[in-house]
């Protein structure tokens, strides 16, 4: 008897979210060096080379293992390559991860990341059985602020200098979701 998943492929009207492989290297490296996608991505500095898409790949393509992934936002129509989302820092005692996510620009404002959100925030509460999901967003990250707010994510407050980039220490907010408050929206 195989276990359950804790991160499938999801599919949505618009989307299929697949975890990350080696086909995705060339994809990786384009978006993770895209200045604009990576502008409040505090935590990572932007890629140089394809060997920073490839560590990238080889970090998320075992997400059953390892206990956190990264999927990719496939367009259903065309099939192009939009973004990344996924949970990490995940807390199996207590029920509780991190959700990260990041769309090309030319995709901005189209209503696909919060189509990816939703499912992804159904696979966490469902196939990891979490009852909190964090997220973390920089302070002027105006658009990501908008789609947690949208999606019933609470802002707890600014947690105070939660990454040192390239010098300086840049505050978040903190938001989160429970389970309960999702499945009473």
């Amino acid at each position: 008897m195989n276990p359950q998943r804790k991160f499938p492929n999801l599919e949505t009207d618009r989307l299929i979210l697949r975890n990350v492989t080696e086909l995705d290297i060339h994809f990786i490296y384009q978006h993770f060096s895209n200045e604009r996608v990576c502008e409040y991505l505090y935590d990572e500095e932007l890629f140089t080379s394809k060997n920073d898409a490839v560590d990238f790949v080889n970090e998320y393509q075992n997400p059953e293992k390892d206990g956190y992934n990264r999927w990719i936002l496939i367009k259903k129509e065309g099939q192009q390559q939009l973004g990344t989302c996924g949970f990490h820092c995940w807390d199996k005692l207590n029920n509780i991860a991190e959700i990260g996510f990041d769309l090309s620009p030319e995709y901005w404002g189209h209503g696909y990341m919060k189509e990816a959100l939703i499912c992804a925030i159904e696979s966490g509460f469902y196939n990891m059985e979490l009852n909190r999901i964090n997220a973390f967003v920089a302070l002027y990250n105006i658009n990501s602020i908008k789609i947690l707010e949208t999606l019933g994510f609470v802002n707890e407050g600014v947690y105070r200098e939660k990454h040192l980039y390239r010098g300086k220490y840049y505050d978040h907010y903190s938001f989160s979701l429970l389970k309960r408050e999702w499945n009473n929206k």
